[in-house]
């Protein structure tokens, strides 16, 4: 393969070579949840070329991070999976996507929010310790997108759509903004239901208990400078 070689023999470099260039990690991402077709991949990632996801699912496969498979379905079709190997780096996804969603903000005029992206964005803030004894069926709408997330004895399951069971609670931020202040604590529950900030169906003092499941770290603080000590 092409890929760029820092020509050092460390498994760091190793990795970055394997899955760091651009748009891989985010094809990893989206296999995460299961296997897809390409055009499936394409949705997901709506800004990449054809030409660009094909060349990083080639190089995905050249290094064992993913295979395709044939479906055994009438029409045939290719999907792309993790490999056992890929498969590990789901840990390292949803803790990775946590840090940098510490330094989330405001989301810029072109930057959309996929289904995978928020699902897997629930996963990495859920606290199992925070969930214990508790079963909740959370429903979070984000635009046109749903999702409803199962909390049963300090597991969750989240999915697309509106889930089978009636949820506790039907939680609507204004803005994504807004829920990413939910989840780092940054307001107060009962004030944003107050001020129209989320609309919630349901029992709302469960708005708070899901700011507490689900949960990512504050917005680090600006850095002041290199301390010399």
């Amino acid at each position: 393969m092409n890929a760029r070689s820092y020509g050092q023999f460390c498994g760091l470099a190793r990795a970055i070579e394997m899955i760091g260039e651009r748009w891989s990690m985010l094809v990893v991402r989206d296999l995460v949840l299961g296997p897809k077709r390409f055009t499936e991949l394409q949705a997901g990632l709506p800004k990449i070329p054809a030409s660009i996801l094909s060349t990083r699912l080639n190089e995905l496969e050249h290094w064992g991070v993913i295979r395709r498979r044939v479906t055994p379905q009438l029409d045939a079709s290719v999907v792309y999976e993790l490999t056992e190997y890929g498969g590990e780096l789901d840990q390292i996804v949803l803790q990775l996507g946590m840090w940098g969603a510490r330094s989330l903000t405001e989301p810029c005029p072109d930057e959309v929010i996929t289904t995978d992206a928020a699902i897997l964005a629930l996963y990495g803030a859920f606290r199992p310790e925070s969930a214990l004894d508790k079963r909740i069926t959370f429903e979070l709408r984000l635009g046109t997108l749903t999702l409803t997330a199962v909390v049963a004895d300090g597991s969750v399951k989240v999915a697309e759509g509106c889930g089978a069971e009636t949820p506790d609670i039907s939680i609507e931020p204004k803005t994504p903004a807004v829920l990413n202040q939910l989840l780092k604590g940054e307001v107060n529950a009962s004030a944003a239901i107050a001020d129209g900030r989320v609309i919630v169906k349901g029992a709302q003092e469960y708005l708070e208990t899901f700011s507490e499941i689900f949960h990512v770290d504050a917005t680090p603080a600006p850095s002041e400078g290199l301390v010399v000590h």
